[in-house]
């Protein structure tokens, strides 16, 4: 049964959330004093050619979110497989398990707790936030934030470095994006804040490089028994 996008405000929410970190996924949060801006610009430029190495990617994460609307703190795990351009998976482990998928054409947001489906399409180019464009291959990080060093979560391993991100166009569904990466450049972690003043990190291990993924693995398909909710196209 298909439902009209009135009532998605919680399920558009959550995929907002999960775009906002795929901003930088192929390549968090209390601020310090920031490196110098040359510094930054170094880093951002390296990791800029790095992410055009990558065709695709697997990893383990754990996400906590803290404050918001709801004022709390909540921790979930799982796996996410993204692949360039604009394929994504993020599979959430029980107990809250929720699966996140992009296709390539459609965004679908499921939560089986609540038997429906969300189902979005990818915005086009000219709708699309920075986020979305980065992750298509139509971003640069020169280009599209400014750049400062700031101080990695204290649980990161040592060597550790992280990249605050402004979007220098305003995005409503963030402010702005921490990148914690190793030495070699491999994402360790990022941090988003929303627009509702919650803050979303993770954290990534077992993270595997260029491991072939092919369509299939971002192919969704509507369970059985459940509502699907289609997001009207914005005008």
């Amino acid at each position: 049964m298909k439902k009209p996008a009135g009532g998605v405000a919680g399920g558009r929410r959550r995929m907002s959330a999960v775009l906002g970190v795929l901003v930088l996924s192929c390549l968090a949060a209390s601020f310090r004093t920031p490196a110098p801006d040359a510094a930054a610009q170094d880093l951002a430029t390296a990791l800029q050619r790095k992410y055009e190495t990558l065709r695709d990617f697997s990893a383990d994460f754990e996400h906590t979110y803290r404050g918001g609307v709801l004022r709390k703190q909540l921790v979930e795990h799982g796996h996410v497989l993204v692949k360039k351009p604009g394929r994504m998976r993020w599979q959430y482990a029980p107990p809250d398990e929720k699966l996140f998928v992009s296709d390539g054409v459609k965004l679908y947001s499921y939560i089986p707790q609540d038997k429906q489906v969300y189902v979005a399409s990818v915005p086009s180019d000219d709708r699309a936030t920075t986020p979305v464009l980065f992750l298509a291959g139509k971003g640069n990080l020169l280009r599209d934030f400014t750049t400062t060093l700031v101080q990695p979560l204290d649980h990161m391993p040592p060597g550790t470095r992280a990249l605050k991100l402004v979007p220098i166009s305003p995005q409503r569904d963030y402010d702005w994006l921490i990148v914690e990466v190793a030495p070699s450049l491999q994402l360790r972690g990022l941090v988003t804040l929303d627009a509702q003043g919650g803050e979303s990190s993770f954290s990534f291990t077992n993270l595997k490089e260029n491991v072939g993924l092919t369509e299939k693995d971002f192919v969704f398909k509507i369970p059985r028994g459940v509502d699907v909710v289609t997001e009207s196209p914005s005008r």
